[in-house]
């Protein structure tokens, strides 16, 4: 009878041992698969926008004596943009679009120098687009940031940590503001 006993204890606590790892496991599946989902969201985004600054660049070459510098620094940073989102690497997308959006303030200050430039339609068309595009990167980088937040929680907490280790689940890198963005660009016309 004792022999029973220790055997119904011993499948009872196997059977929970595996109701609970089977869980954990599908809450890392589904945690993990909202992190490339918010990614997803804030590549189409990125896309927008590098879709998008060609035609304002076009706009303001056109209206403008456009800087030089101004105009390589964009086509570099959307060729950085293109490059890293053949590749998959997700920290070089973050890499280039930290460095799409230092060329995309030096061209908002170089047109800010122009207000002809800033009476056309299509340029104000085109500037109303790329606000919007710039709210949906800012909405998409925080939902990417959130999903990433409760994935990384879920990773490293115990006793969750022990499936994620089991079944090879890393912590992911969350998207931060890349140094000196809190600075304005400066743009000088003197020379």
């Amino acid at each position: 009878m004792r022999k029973f006993s220790l055997w119904s204890i011993v499948l009872v606590i196997v059977i929970i041992a595996g109701l609970w790892l089977v869980a954990a496991y599908n809450g890392l599946v589904t945690s993990k698969g909202s992190v490339e989902n918010a990614w997803a969201q804030v590549e189409t985004q990125y896309q927008r926008r590098v879709d998008l600054v060609p035609n304002l660049v076009s706009t303001v070459k056109g209206a403008a004596n456009f800087e030089q510098e101004t105009f390589r620094a964009v086509t570099e940073a959307r060729s950085a943009w293109a490059q890293a989102k053949t590749v998959g690497d997700r920290g070089q997308q973050i890499q280039a679009a930290s460095s799409f959006d230092g060329a995309l303030g030096r061209l908002l200050v170089t047109v800010e120098a122009y207000p002809q430039l800033q009476a056309t339609q299509a340029f104000r068309d085109l500037m109303t687009q790329l606000e919007g595009t710039e709210n949906r990167i800012a909405v998409a980088r925080k939902d990417f940031n959130d999903s990433v937040f409760s994935y990384n929680v879920r990773v490293r907490r115990f006793p969750g940590m022990i499936a994620a280790k089991l079944f090879g689940y890393l912590p992911e890198q969350s998207f931060e503001a890349s140094p000196g963005s809190d600075t304005a660009p400066a743009v000088d016309f003197t020379e």
